[in-house]
């Protein structure tokens, strides 16, 4: 028995590698002769330079003095290809939702300029290629963030110079491009999301609950988006609002196609490319491929990390199964989304720590379950 096992991280809980580990001591417990081929992969979100560095040789990690998603002094570090003049940023190293307590999450406050800092300095190194590695964002700020680190100017109707956030998408009257221009610069935004940029599927509509945000600031945050594209029209004579994926990382993605002319590749496609995935499948008899990540519900459907790995697998008819933290769609919802089937960690009848605490222990006894049900040993 030959299984791929490729999870995505669980959020605020266990790493790719760690949830990998657990999937595979799972499969041993089912047949201890099982050849288990583990990948760590990422839609683009946490663990993308993760994912990069254990595929891609002889990157350098460059540590840059940049700003947390508050403006707070931070060190986070992206990785360069010095031969091929290609960097490789992961916005969650410095604009992610993880760097803030619970308490501190305000999409409407948050910014990316942390993250513009990042590519600055990957600019200033010489890159001609730049992959954005977009997801897990503390953000609502529609780029913004990145682009006014790289020059761009947001000023309001007396023309005073706006700080780049949620809350002041609203008032942009004006937008003032850079003296230098990146026309030379290949950037890639790397994302498995569909979202538009507004409206009821949305960026603010979608995430921004996550990141702190109340009913009635998703309804501010979703008008700043739907300003910020107008404005970026007028200005720039630009509309990518709808665009599949626009409202990545509230709105990161639109932001670097209208700022940095960005173009968008699948997380997932990209991580599966480098890691050899697509090869392992056609020469390989593989009895099935477990994935899993922090949660499972509608928006998977909508370009998360398990949706574009059935995608991948049903090219080649293998079947996927999944273990999640929590899993939000019925029997009928999962075989829709491409799933065999799916086991969650949470327990009802226990406290919702329980889940975080045995995290490893219920990975493994799920993922022997998932194979108990589904093959005969």
């Amino acid at each position: 028995m030959k299984i791929v096992i490729a999870p995505d991280a669980f959020k605020d809980s266990l790493s790719a590698e760690a949830v990998a580990s657990a999937m595979e001591n799972g499969v041993k417990k089912f047949s201890e002769n099982a050849i288990c081929y583990k990948l760590f992969a990422s839609d683009g979100g946490e663990g993308f330079l993760d994912s990069v560095a254990t595929y891609i040789p002889n990157l350098k990690k460059n540590m840059t003095n940049t700003v947390d998603p508050l403006g707070r002094s931070h060190v986070a570090y992206y990785l360069f290809d010095s031969e091929k003049l290609t960097a490789y940023i992961e916005l969650a190293k410095a604009s992610g939702i993880e760097l803030l307590k619970p308490k501190e999450r305000n999409p409407l406050v948050t910014s990316t300029y942390g993250t513009g800092l990042q590519i600055k300095d990957a600019l200033e190194k010489g890159a001609e290629k730049i992959y954005l590695g977009i997801g897990g964002s503390a953000t609502n700020d529609a780029g913004t963030g990145i682009a006014q680190a790289l020059g761009y100017e947001f000023l309001d109707e007396e023309e005073n110079q706006l700080n780049a956030n949620g809350e002041n998408l609203v008032k942009i009257k004006t937008i003032r491009m850079p003296e230098v221009v990146f026309n030379e610069v290949e950037f890639f935004a790397v994302n498995d999301v569909l979202n538009p940029l507004f409206g009821p599927q949305g960026a603010a509509h979608t995430y921004a609950k996550q990141k702190g945000a109340s009913p009635s600031e998703i309804e501010f945050l979703d008008k700043g988006l739907q300003h910020i594209d107008q404005q970026i029209q007028k200005h720039l004579g630009l509309s990518n609002a709808n665009i599949p994926g626009a409202g990545a990382a509230g709105g990161t993605a639109f932001g670097c196609k209208c700022f940095l002319n960005a173009n968008f590749i699948s997380g997932t496609s990209f991580i599966l490319g480098i890691s050899g995935f697509k090869e392992l499948l056609t020469s390989e008899k593989i009895s099935c491929i477990v994935t899993g990540e922090g949660k499972i519900d509608f928006q998977t459907a909508y370009g998360k990390f398990v949706y574009g790995m059935i995608q991948e697998a049903n090219q080649y008819k293998v079947p996927v199964l999944a273990v999640c933290g929590k899993l939000d769609l019925d029997t009928n919802g999962v075989k829709e989304l491409g799933l065999l089937a799916a086991k969650q960690l949470y327990d009802p009848s226990k406290p919702v720590s329980y889940s975080f605490e045995n995290a490893e222990q219920l990975v493994m006894e799920k993922t022997l379950e998932l194979l108990q049900e589904n093959f005969i040993q």
